[in-house]
């Protein structure tokens, strides 16, 4: 059986071979293999849609009846130049280019050709032709099930000044069910999209008026939002964190001092210059928090100090890149920064990370491990060259993930230049990886912003530690997440509407507005259907929103009688007076049940 990798990257190229003999004008960019499947970037001579795709799909499926070859050649540069550019194929004269002289070329983050002696290799699909080192298969029929997915943008090289192409994505598995379970998947994915779901809820929208990747959060939304940082604020109060709130923009010096300056400047938002200087959006809270720290003076009976703040950040993001809730340009995020002697690292890396177990299981969270990244002693211009405190950190946040019996892994060489951190992986519920949340330390702000104690001699020690940590990420990433977890079934605490009154006929309006009112004003989000539709209906809506609880008001309830209380996901509705009703709310809303 060919390796899975081969197997796509060799579909890659039958799809360009399809595209070629469909679209002849077609200029073809690149084509890697990605988790699951493959893309390939290609300039048509007009945008195409979903139509022109399955057409696109069922040309290479005619390929693989066909048993079209994968034929390997080996040419110099220059007659690979000449070849391509007879074929009229600019984006890989561009790469020959870039191999000719600097021995390699790089597209994005994908490195796709590299020079090996005097030549480079091409493939030979059908009548395709590519630059490419390999390897693949023999035949296409050696291709076992794929399908191609969906279309995007792409700025040819991931610039915003180049050419933007069309990718063509697709998925490639050795069997068929192998393909059906992923596609099966994608179907789940496609019912939990947050975006779906937050339109569906009125959770919040994108308005280009206002800016792609600017959320603009709807109340339903805002009520989800504010919940989930009230959570963060009383456990972090509990973990003896102070809150502070500093300003969204600050001056040019601010972040040249941190280094942010011009090393992330891409990624900052452009320059505002004002009668007193330079500002940038700040696109990260910590150099106002080392600004806040170097306020006051601080003695080794201060340490540690944790800061804590939901900072509104922004990231220049390009606006291809972006996607709903998880890639925006303004973000808030749990934002914290602890401040401790190299004795304290041990207690305070633990305390982050037993607050985020907490979390994790306030939201009933469970499939997640930790990945410590390390620094390698071989690449020390990669790194802050502190060689003691780096095998004294490692070895400490080791034994907290040790002493904790979490699941984790090590990852060498892959540590922050400023120190080494531990990553949340996830896996969601539709089975998909990503990361959710970093624990990092920090060695160098001490130095960039003079960070200083008086230790207990009365002299200035300048090793202070700064832990940077954001368990909840960023609302707008967390939210996202959990839209996909619960499927828009908000547990009681997190629901925006949590009890829906419906009154059974206009005289009982006066009633239930009463009812409604009385529990909105004991803190229950609480609302009221008395709208001109039948009863039925209006009920049918509440489960339709996945509203918690739904009340039926008639006679009986008015009069003071055991109320019928309809639960969602239950069939039987239970039988319940007014009071115990509010007692039952009031307990899963303090208690954060799932």
């Amino acid at each position: 059986m060919a390796n899975i990798g081969t197997m796509r990257h060799s579909c890659a190229h039958l799809i360009a071979a399809a595209v070629q003999s469909l679209y002849p004008e077609a200029k073809f960019g690149v084509g890697p293999t990605v988790e699951n499947g493959f893309y390939y970037d290609i300039d048509f001579p007009e945008p195409i849609g979903e139509a022109e795709l399955l057409n696109i799909e069922i040309r290479a499926r005619e390929l693989i009846k066909n048993g079209v070859k994968f034929e390997r050649e080996e040419m110099t540069i220059d007659e690979a130049v000449k070849l391509f550019k007879k074929l009229g194929q600019d984006y890989k004269v561009e790469l020959l280019s870039d191999i000719k002289n600097k021995g390699t070329t790089r597209v994005g983050d994908i490195e796709e050709v590299e020079l090996s002696g005097d030549g480079v290799s091409i493939y030979k699909t059908g009548d395709f032709i590519d630059l490419c080192r390999g390897p693949h298969l023999d035949s296409s029929k050696e291709i076992g099930a794929f399908k191609l997915t969906k279309l995007a943008g792409a700025y040819w090289r991931g610039k915003n000044e180049n050419p933007q192409l069309q990718r063509v994505y697709g998925v490639c598995f050795e069997k068929q069910n192998q393909l059906d379970e992923y596609l099966n998947m994608l179907a789940e994915a496609e019912k939990r999209d947050h975006r779906k779901i937050g339109a569906e809820q009125k959770l919040f929208f994108i308005d280009d008026i206002v800016g792609k990747g600017l959320i603009m959060w709807q109340p339903n939304g805002t009520i989800i939002r504010n919940e989930v940082e009230k959570l963060a604020v009383e456990k972090e109060r509990e973990a003896g964190y102070v809150r502070v709130s500093t300003p969204h923009m600050a001056k040019e010096e601010l972040f040249l001092t941190s280094g942010h300056l011009p090393y992330y400047k891409d990624s900052m938002y452009p320059p505002m210059v004002m009668d007193d200087g330079t500002y940038y959006m700040k696109a990260m809270n910590c150099p106002h928090h080392h600004i806040i720290y170097n306020h006051d003076m601080h003695s080794y009976r201060d340490l540690p100090l944790r800061i804590a703040e939901y900072g509104m950040c922004y990231r220049n993001e390009l606006s291809g890149t972006l996607a709903g809730l998880l890639r925006v340009r303004g973000l808030a995020m749990n934002d914290a920064h602890i401040y401790c002697r190299k004795d304290q690292i041990k207690q305070e890396f633990k305390g982050v990370l037993d607050l985020t177990i907490n979390f994790y299981k306030i939201f009933g969270l469970k499939d997640y491990w930790f990945r410590l990244s390390k620094w390698s002693p071989k690449h020390l211009d990669k790194y802050v060259n502190e060689p003691e405190n780096w095998e004294y950190s490692q070895q400490v946040i080791r034994e907290v993930l040790e002493e904790s019996d979490v699941k984790f892994i090590e990852a060498e060489d892959e540590a922050a230049f400023y120190g080494p951190k531990v990553d949340t992986q996830f896996r969601s519920v539709i089975g998909r990886e990503e990361s959710m949340s970093t624990i990092q330390l920090d060695f160098a702000a001490k130095k960039r912003f003079s960070l200083t104690y008086t230790d207990e001699t009365g002299k200035e020690n300048n090793e202070v530690f700064v832990i940077h940590r954001a368990p909840l990420s960023t609302h707008e990433r967390f939210i996202a997440f959990l839209i996909e977890h619960y499927a828009g079934i908000w547990p009681v605490w997190l629901s925006p509407v949590q009890v829906r009154f419906i009154s059974v006929s206009e005289k009982h309006t006066a009633g239930a507005e009463s009812l409604q009112k009385e529990f909105f004003d004991l803190g229950v989000r609480a609302d009221l259907d008395s709208a001109n539709e039948t009863l039925g209906n209006r009920v049918r809506k509440a489960v339709a929103e996945k509203i918690p609880y739904i009340v039926v008001v008639g006679d009986k309830e008015l009069e003071g009688g055991d109320w019928m209380i309809r639960i969602r996901g239950q069939e039987k509705q239970e039988k319940m007076s007014k009071q115990e009703f509010l007692e039952r709310l009031n307990n899963e809303v303090s208690a954060r049940q799932q």
